[in-house]
């Protein structure tokens, strides 16, 4: 670990924590579904509808405060957003009905999503071009956790006290994030007046970061990478309990394995850019991705992969995409200094809808085995490949011209 990232260090840990609100969000109360349908007396239908909100809240809620963060600097935001997150969180744990859930949920989106725009805008703030890609990659580490440990928290607090006190302890991590937000994260980027927050000229921005090619290859090899583990996340529940037989309790730990193979590929990529620059990594863990992918795909279409090598598989794409995504958002953002939010945000939103895309496409494809998930999987791999080898053929041209400029005679 360099100097440079020890002293940063309880920066990353905070960032981390405002990136994983989003995550606890949504994974601490599903074990709460069957209790939130027997106490608000509805049906499961309905209750998943608060998911929809959720996720809409999320997509919608970046692109608001990418310009805001960009306006106002980081901290503010990130105040306001945690206290409404503290107070639709409360206002969750007392809704008196299944509609006022779904709209609290919206809210609620509405407050954490700022944390995962935040976070990723301020890493831009404090760390050079060459440093994004390994701060990213610490960042996953501390972000990784949530999805490891939220199911198992939400189960034990919905044990003890019931669903709504799991509503309770989402408001009290919050707190204890903007405690902490308010102590020790630094204002790294000020206040510019200059930024304008009318409805056109946020248009205008957003229109000139997708103009940028050097943001709009990598972000889309972001997407789609990350459209890749919505497919698995959406189908992987009942390839692993109704195709290959594991009990609940045994999906739930491929889960959490599967998380930490995120984990892993995150420091892997961390240690791996101290001796190659970020193109040449992405590159070459795409490839790797992809090979992944394509026998995932060919064995479950020809049905010679044991369950267990469908699950070895799986991992091993998980474990690439904990260094796809850092060093292809790293990519997407370093360009960006004065309008890191609103890069941030349209990262933050392409990832929402390539998972919203291809979760559905899965729903819609399935026909009872592994086929469907494999094949967006492996779509969405060969995608995340033509960027990276676009993004390194962008980087290579730019160093020959460089040299050429430089070189001499000229």
């Amino acid at each position: 670990m360099t100097r440079g990232e020890r002293r940063h260090n309880p920066v990353i840990v905070v960032l981390g924590a405002l990136a994983a609100i989003g995550s606890f969000s949504v994974d601490m109360y599903l074990p709460g579904f069957p209790a939130i349908v027997r106490d608000l007396k509805t049906d499961s239908t309905h209750v998943g509808f608060t998911m929809t909100s959720y996720f809409i809240g999320i997509g919608l809620g970046q692109l608001l405060y990418g310009p805001v963060l960009d306006r106002y600097g980081r901290k503010k935001p990130l105040v306001f957003g945690l206290f409404v997150s503290i107070g639709a969180a409360l206002g969750c744990a007392l809704a008196p009905s299944i509609d006022f859930l779904i709209g609290l949920r919206l809210l609620l989106a509405l407050g954490a999503c700022v944390g995962m725009v935040g976070s990723r805008a301020v890493v831009r703030d404090l760390f050079s071009r060459d440093e994004i890609a390994r701060a990213l990659s610490m960042l996953m580490m501390v972000f990784g956790i949530a999805p490891i440990i939220a199911p198992t928290m939400g189960g034990l607090v919905l044990a003890a006290m019931g669903w709504r006190f799991i509503f309770c302890f989402l408001a009290a991590i919050a707190a204890l994030i903007l405690v902490a937000v308010r102590l020790f994260l630094p204002e790294s980027k000020g206040a510019d007046p200059s930024i304008s927050l009318r409805p056109l000229q946020v248009l205008s921005e957003y229109l000139k970061v997708l103009r940028a090619r050097l943001f709009v290859v990598p972000a889309v090899g972001v997407a789609a990478a990350s459209g890749g583990l919505f497919a698995y996340l959406t189908e992987a529940p009942f390839v692993f309990i109704n195709l290959f037989g594991f009990t609940p309790t045994q999906s739930g730990w491929i889960f959490g394995t599967n998380a930490v193979a995120m984990i892993l590929g995150s420091q892997v990529n961390r240690l791996w850019l101290r001796r190659q620059e970020s193109v040449t990594v992405l590159l070459t863990i795409a490839i790797t991705q992809s090979a992944a992918a394509a026998l995932l795909l060919s064995g479950s279409l020809m049905g010679f992969l044991s369950p267990f090598a469908t699950l070895g598989l799986i991992f091993s794409y998980a474990f690439c995409f904990g260094l796809v995504l850092p060093n292809a958002m790293g990519l997407a953002m370093e360009h960006f200094s004065k309008n890191a939010g609103s890069a941030s945000a349209l990262i933050g939103s392409l990832q929402m809808a390539a998972g919203a895309v291809t979760s559905a496409l899965v729903s819609t494809l399935h026909n009872g085995t592994a086929v469907p998930m494999a094949s967006v999987m492996t779509a969405c791999a060969g995608v995340s490949l033509v960027m990276a080898a676009m993004s390194a053929l962008s980087a290579r041209t730019a160093r020959r011209s460089s040299r050429e400029f430089f070189s001499p005679g000229t």
